[in-house]
């Protein structure tokens, strides 16, 4: 017979705010025929790119915003009795 020993732990996620974590990157996506902006530091950058693309595709009026944010999961330090 065997036995198992679980042992549940309480872990946080939070923004990577680090000085090492990856920057936070903006895009967007036509959700009309779903081509998609390169990712970018500058989301003025992204409203030319949607700016352009509806430009080039007048029926095109619908797109998303894609946000990419570093996260950090971790294990809150628990003082010892």
């Amino acid at each position: 017979m065997t036995r198992a020993v679980y042992r549940f732990e309480e872990w946080v996620v939070a923004l990577d705010d680090e000085p090492d974590a990856e920057p936070i990157v903006f895009g967007a996506q036509c959700a009309v025929c779903l081509n998609a902006s390169d990712s970018l530091a500058d989301e003025e950058q992204v409203a030319h790119w949607v700016l352009d693309h509806a430009g080039q595709h007048p029926s095109h009026h619908s797109y998303r915003e894609l946000i990419q944010r570093p996260l950090r999961a971790w294990m809150p330090k628990v003082p010892n009795p």
